[in-house]
């Protein structure tokens, strides 16, 4: 059973504020009867309209999405660049990324059309665990290293503590192999901890979110999570994370 207001918000017809709107203005029917009360829940088999149009749910869909570099994660961009949802032309639901992944930074993102399970992925207090791989100039010392465990201050405040650690490094060319892991989310957020380290970060790839990696999907490719993939994942983020 999902609120009225909700199912209206996710068929397309109009926001959640304005499909409450509605509701008030006595324009929703539920079952041929007016409804104007916000708190009604109504099930699959109830027949919701709006002005007198029946109102078609979508099923909730959940894609986990191998992001290549060089694309937008939205569904439109006003400079014409590509972005993921052109990914999924098959498509027929209205998905839209959860959360995002810079433009020059590769990696798993997962897509839904289901907007409570993408808030629930996203809220800060619920924030799993991500892993990065990072390619960066410079070496950094293990003092360095520990800097980015303990949390680094940005412009934006201090930096929840991360898992780093060194995986290689080429002495002659002067770069390192890093993955480091972090519950945030916040903009450009790994890169800027690397530049606040002196390490400017030439490659980004996001292999990892939660216990879901990118086996058998090359960049572009994506699959649906399976429903228990999408149980586990409402579940470790109930739980705090993973943390």
């Amino acid at each position: 059973m999902e609120r009225l207001q909700k199912v209206i918000a996710h068929a397309g017809i109009a926001s959640r504020r304005k499909a409450e709107q509605l509701i008030l203005q006595g324009k929703v029917k539920v079952n041929g009867k007016v409804v104007t009360e916000l708190g009604v829940k109504v099930g699959p088999q109830d027949k919701v309209e709006v002005d007198g149009i029946p109102v078609e749910r979508e099923e909730p869909v959940y894609y986990l999405f191998y992001k290549p570099r060089g694309v937008i994660s939205s569904v439109k961009d006003d400079k014409g660049r590509k972005v993921v949802t052109d990914f999924f032309k098959d498509v027929d639901k209205r998905i839209y990324p959860i959360g995002r992944l810079d433009y020059d930074t590769s990696g798993i993102l997962l897509l839904t059309n289901d907007g409570d399970f993408a808030n629930l992925l996203m809220h800060p207090r619920y924030e799993i665990e991500k892993v990065y791989i990072a390619k960066v100039k410079g070496i950094p010392t293990r003092e360095q290293l520990k800097q980015l465990e303990k949390g680094i201050m940005l412009e934006d405040g201090m930096t929840a503590p991360a898992k780093v650690k060194l995986l290689s490094h080429n002495k002659q060319k002067q770069t390192a192999i890093i993955e480091i892991r972090i519950h945030e989310g916040r903009n450009r957020q790994v890169r800027r901890m690397f530049e606040a380290i002196g390490c400017k970060v030439m490659k980004l790839k996001r292999e990892r979110y939660a216990f879901l990696d990118l086996k058998g999907l090359n960049p572009g490719e994506y699959r649906k999570l399976t429903p228990h993939e999408v149980k586990q994942l409402r579940a470790l983020a109930l739980s705090g994370g993973g943390k």
